[in-house]
């Protein structure tokens, strides 16, 4: 059977009658028939936030004739299709659909309102969370010529003219959809189709009470099967029947959804609780011994005056907290922690005070009581303990030359480029002939907190490594070309080394024949853990040029977790140098071609 268009619509009298409807399809009221956890959609009036009744009131207001007193001040029209357009698989699953399927349906129910009412229709509803989706639009009826609101003129009219302007309503509204496979039900049936108000009201109704009760629906003497299922069909009360089976069908299975929802939760709740209880756990074990109770194991005894003090063995103690102090005259000091009252009071050592802890409040006691101690101590020389600055390895000038032969013979890096990073001091050579890489930070004024050493000595040199002291997850090699030097950078290319993001910035060189027309910036990056995300999360354009091998590979996809935008971009051969050393071999191989044919043609 094919699915057919459904059009009814509503007459709205009173600006209570206008309210009320809004209340109901904005779910600012109760509706039995509706699943709370999915969410309606506003096709036309989206932008306009306030009450459809205040809607209404302002197209009213804008025509020369103020409404009559039973004129109609709105319609509400209601357009869906049948179940077999939605859910042509199986009609009778309720609450399902297509999801691309009702979206082409709703698209093309907005253009029609939009072009048949334009700006007379103030408000579309898509609902979304009923047994089948529907929509509710909201059409001021302004008759142009009188400057009135007439119902009639647009979709009623004496006579049997309201009857041919629904037909011909009907044929505009399925004539829009046929597209969609969608037909129009047969012009002049008998059948007669539920009002908006009326199919709620079958489907908040009692089924079996209404079957009981209309007699209609019983066979009558010597009728045929074939008639009595056609009039049965017909039946007004047999359609709100239908309506009804199918949302009791509906809330049955959004029941059952919402129950096994509630037990997934509760699974959830457990596993929460268990976490949290750990975590408590964990907390408790950070915290150290009460010293009141550390007092209390010492045999000092607590003053009832000053609940604060604890006295004995020629103490007089003040406790506040983590921390303590003594009071009697030849002490006269303090400091904090349950390890430090314990070698206060028994003039012990800390290896003393840990056994005498151990003894008095277990092994998981004394653990607290020297994890709150270290924690005492490392805070204290992070505070105190100046820090060593990093110092870039000496550079040999005598060396430079092995070094600038190494990346411009041996890597192919062109002369004048190997020159600038070693003008600008991003490249230099050490005593042990080593290319040294510095390693900045992206800082307004990058600072040099790192350096990555590369060995040029010898043929088959293979050593690469960081100076020590290098600040891995704030310090990378990098250089910036392209648009001005003042403009923001645009684009950030992530490689594996410094070679590899020279490599890459002069091929892009090479076949752009220029430097690239944005702000660009080359950036060697050797593990997603020294990843600078807050500094490249805002920017558009990052390319991730790792190697092609499963290292590269899976590096790039941990970039791409932390950096959404970020695109992967593979090479050619092994690595990017190899394929700069490649397409250099092609240029030398086609400018010896030309040369030939040059001498060719000179004979």
């Amino acid at each position: 059977m094919s699915p057919l268009t459904i059009l009814r619509i509503e007459k709205l009298k009173t600006f209570g009658n206008v309210a009320g409807s809004d209340d109901h399809v904005t779910r600012n009221r109760e509706t039995p028939n509706a699943d709370p956890t999915k969410e309606n959609v506003r096709l036309i009036g989206g932008e306009d936030e306030r009450a459809l009744e205040e809607i209404v009131k302002e197209k009213i207001s804008t025509l020369k004739h103020r409404p009559r007193h039973d004129a109609v001040l709105c319609t509400e029209m209601f357009l869906s299709a049948s179940p077999e357009y939605f859910r042509p698989g199986d009609p009778s699953q309720s609450g399902q659909w297509s999801d691309s399927l009702m979206q082409q349906w709703a698209i093309a129910s907005r253009d029609w309102l939009a072009q048949n009412y334009g700006s007379k229709c103030v408000r579309a509803e898509l609902h979304l969370d009923e047994s089948t989706p529907h929509i509710h639009a909201y059409i001021v009826p302004v008759n142009e010529k009188t400057g009135r609101v007439s119902h009639d003129a647009m979709f009623g009219g004496r006579g049997g003219q309201g009857r041919i302007k629904l037909s011909k309503l009907q044929d505009s509204y399925a004539a829009a959809l046929a597209p969609l496979g969608i037909e129009r039900g047969v012009k002049g049936s008998k059948a007669t189709h539920t009002k908006v108000k009326e199919y709620y009201q079958a489907v908040n109704s009692e089924p079996l009470t209404a079957v009981i009760t209309n007699n209609q629906l019983a066979p009558i003497p010597f009728e045929s099967a074939r008639n009595y299922v056609a009039r049965i069909q017909s039946d007004d009360q047999f359609q709100a029947i239908n309506h009804q089976l199918a949302d009791r069908k509906f809330l049955i299975e959004r029941l059952e959804r919402a129950e096994q929802r509630a037990r997934d939760s509760e699974k959830e709740r457990q596993q929460l609780e268990k976490r949290v209880r750990s975590l408590e756990a964990q907390t408790q074990q950070l915290r150290d011994l009460a010293l009141e109770d550390v007092a209390w194991e010492l045999g000092l005894n607590c003053d009832r005056t000053h609940q604060s003090r604890w006295k004995g063995h020629g103490h007089i103690i003040n406790i506040d907290g983590p921390k303590f102090y003594d009071f009697a005259p030849d002490q006269q000091k303090g400091s904090g922690g349950a390890i430090d009252l314990v070698m206060h009071v028994n003039q012990c050592n800390l290896r003393q005070a840990v056994v005498w802890l151990h003894e008095r409040f277990g092994e998981s006691g004394a653990e607290r009581a020297a994890i709150a101690k270290t924690r005492e101590v490392a805070a204290e020389i992070i505070q105190l303990e100046p820090r060593t600055p990093f110092q870039l390895p000496v550079e040999e000038k005598s060396k430079w030359t092995a070094v600038h032969n190494y990346l411009t013979q041996k890597r192919g890096i062109p002369e004048n480029f190997v020159e600038l990073l070693h003008k600008r001091g991003l490249v230099y050579a050490d005593d042990q002939q080593n290319a040294v890489f510095v390693m900045r930070n992206l800082g307004l004024y990058p600072q040099a907190i790192g350096a990555f050493l590369r060995g040029t000595r010898g043929e088959n040199n293979t050593f690469k490594g960081y100076e020590k002291g290098t600040v891995r997850r704030e310090g990378w090699f990098h250089f910036r070309l392209g648009g001005q030097p003042t403009s923001p950078v645009e684009k950030v290319v992530l490689l594996k080394s410094p070679i590899d993001a020279v490599s890459f910035a002069m091929l892009e060189y090479q076949l752009r024949g220029d430097v690239p027309p944005n702000r660009t910036l080359y950036m060697a990056v050797d593990n997603p853990k020294s990843l600078p995300v807050e500094q490249l999360q805002n920017i558009p354009n990052v390319q991730v040029a790792f190697d092609s091998d499963d290292f590269g590979n899976a590096a790039a996809r941990v970039v791409k977790e932390l950096l959404p935008q970020s695109k992967r971009l593979k090479c050619k051969a092994d690595d990017w140098n190899q394929q700069l050393l490649d397409y250099g071999q092609q240029l030398r191989q086609q400018h010896q071609q030309q040369q030939e044919q040059d001498d060719e043609l000179s004979l």
